[in-house]
């Protein structure tokens, strides 16, 4: 070095605000846990991020805002609850406690779980610990870390189907936060640790060599996660081949089981780097589809699982929440960077993808044969709001039948473990409660979804599953005034965020100003392509008068053939031509 020189030595980066608090939070329990005392009806923000890895995201009803008047706080609670299932009591229990300290109603999820909305903040503690009570948990249904684990819903015990609901189940294990999950029990059950779940011994093999190399996060007690856990949360899904339940590309994992003829699991094809969010104006925001990754022996899956979040953990971008999600980095580096990157967490062979047959948007509505002697039946649910007089009818069923539930990515409800010789009361009942051909929903609703949205959401700018019935309505009119007998994948959200996946829909309409929306164009059926934003603020009132055009021009071009899907039609059509018959104004 030359004499005289200056040296400059660079700082690291501080840690972000949010990434100090999950690090001071004591593995997810301060300031919650202090909070929680108080008689203030709401938590603080720091409080409030915190109560996310619990389950719960605080909200204020805002058709009850005035001016002037304490805002109407309220808790919204999320379960976990892999592959959707919810035994019957905790199912009661869910349904018990929506009536007594809810607002009445449940919701089922896009990611397979119930919701339970307009819970006070003093009555958390008892609407949680009973939740756990009934051998249920919340924890880590929310928050910067892996969400529920999706799978097929339907109980049928055939072919890979069995494979998959356990491999979702050994995967949310897998990925469960350890340290946090005796702060969840201090927190709501008083400290009863009888309460821990008991993996599977594979789980626990797997489990025991996050401790080891770069796999271990530095924290003995937290070995995957570390005190600052994810840099954003973490989705993974399962399923078999053909069935796209689950939209798996959206995922940031995405797993398809292949088994060998008795339903042992052989291996999975792997895709990597999907997610949904985005924010309006942000271009480097934005929606992605996974990419392929390969295919892994079965005694590997869960160290791939497992190798995938420690890397994404390292990784991830820590400073830039909206940038924080795995398909960034992907995106960012490219899949080959991650593959080699991976060679580090993963020191395992990955082969190129098994071939698989064409995805479906698969649904179990109507009546299915589970297993010999067994039956369940899919009811659809539009919205996936349980309220009412179904609400009722449907506990009363499950009580007297002892009917598990399983809860599907489409919002819809399974009643599982039906008996032969109880079918025809089962029928009965459910023609009562307005089940009368549960098979057969409207042509438009049965694969529609929407968020929840206003009023009770605080990212929402506009409407969503209040108004989607009343949507859907005007476009099944305007089919039908076009002799159109197709159907379309319609999604809609009040917001960005996209948690009812608009961006995979042929038609999705997300919340960019009151009552206005832009309109996304271009998803399949089967949810294997992602749609394309064509029109920033298209005033809901321009709804036909938009589409009518296009769906002119669709009908068009039915040659009577096999029907061309609308999302086909558009992306064959291509974005120009799209823009055309597109109002101007």
């Amino acid at each position: 070095m030359d004499d005289g020189a200056v040296v400059v030595t660079l700082s690291p980066t501080p840690p972000s605000k949010f990434e100090q608090l999950k690090a001071s939070s004591d593995h997810l329990k301060e300031p919650l846990a202090t909070e929680l005392k108080n008689e203030k009806p709401f938590f603080t923000d720091g409080a409030v991020q915190i109560l996310k890895f619990h389950g719960s995201y605080q909200q204020d009803n805002r058709d009850h805002r005035q001016k002037g008047q304490e805002k109407d706080w309220q808790m919204m609670l999320r379960l976990r609850s892999p592959a959707g299932l919810i035994p019957v009591p905790l199912y009661l229990a869910m349904d018990d406690l929506a009536d007594r300290l809810g607002n009445g109603t449940l919701r089922v999820t896009t990611r397979q779980a119930f919701q339970m909305h307009g819970i006070a903040k003093a009555d958390l503690q008892e609407v949680i610990g009973t939740i756990v009570r009934a051998m249920g948990s919340t924890l880590a249904a929310c928050g910067d870390i892996n969400r529920n684990v999706m799978a097929p819903a339907a109980p049928f015990e055939k072919g890979g189907y069995p494979a998959a609901r356990a491999l979702a189940e050994q995967i949310a294990d897998l990925l469960a936060p350890q340290a946090a999950e005796g702060s969840y029990l201090d927190l709501w059950v008083d400290g009863d640790h009888s309460y821990r779940f008991r993996p599977a011994p594979e789980v626990n093999k797997a489990r025991a060599r996050q401790q080891q190399g770069a796999l271990f996060s530095g924290d003995a007690s937290e070995p995957l996660y570390g005190g600052t856990y994810l840099p954003r949360k973490f989705k993974v899904a399962v399923t078999v081949p053909g069935d796209n339940s689950v939209d798996l590309l959206t995922q940031d994992i995405g797993l398809v089981v292949f088994t060998d003829p008795g339903g042992r699991l052989r291996g999975c094809n792997v895709y990597v780097g999907g997610g949904m969010g985005r924010t309006h104006n942000k271009e480097d925001t934005f929606a992605r589809t996974a990419d392929p990754l390969g295919y892994v022996a079965a005694e590997h899956i869960l160290d791939l699982v497992q190798a995938v979040a420690a890397l994404q953990r390292d990784h991830g971008d820590r400073e830039l929440r909206r940038h924080a999600r795995m398909k960034y980095l992907i995106h960012d580096r490219g899949i080959a960077w991650f593959k080699g990157e991976l060679l580090r967490y993963f020191p395992h062979p990955l082969k190129s993808l098994r071939p698989e047959p064409k995805a479906k948007l698969t649904d179990y509505l109507g009546w299915h044969r589970q297993s010999s002697g067994l039956w369940f039946v899919g009811l659809p649910l539009l919205c996936g709001r349980l309220e009412g007089t179904v609400k009722q009818g449907l506990r009363r069923l499950v009580e007297t039948y002892q009917l598990d539930v399983r809860l599907t990515p489409n919002q819809d409800l399974l009643l599982c473990n039906i008996g032969t010789s109880q079918r025809s009361s089962l029928r009965a009942a459910l023609i009562a409660l307005g089940f009368a051909a549960p098979e057969a929903p409207g042509l438009l609703a049965r694969h529609a979804l929407a968020c929840p949205a206003l009023p009770t959401c605080g990212l929402a700018i506009t409407e969503a599953e209040r108004i989607l019935p009343a949507v859907l309505d005007r476009l099944e009119v305007l089919l039908q005034r076009l002799e159109i007998e197709q159907p379309l994948l319609v999604r809609m959200t009040g917001c960005p965020n996209g948690c009812s996946r608009p961006y995979m829909a042929e038609v999705g309409l997300v919340g960019s100003g009151v009552e206005q929306y832009q309109l996304w164009l271009g998803g399949t059926p089967n949810l294997t392509c992602l749609a394309t934003p064509y029109l920033e603020r298209m005033p809901l009132s321009d709804l036909e008068c938009t589409l009518e055009p296009l769906l002119c021009e669709w009908k068009s071009t039915q040659n009577g053939g096999r029907p061309r899907s609308f999302g086909d039609f558009v992306g064959k059509l291509g974005p120009e031509a799209v823009r055309a018959l597109l109002p101007t104004n």
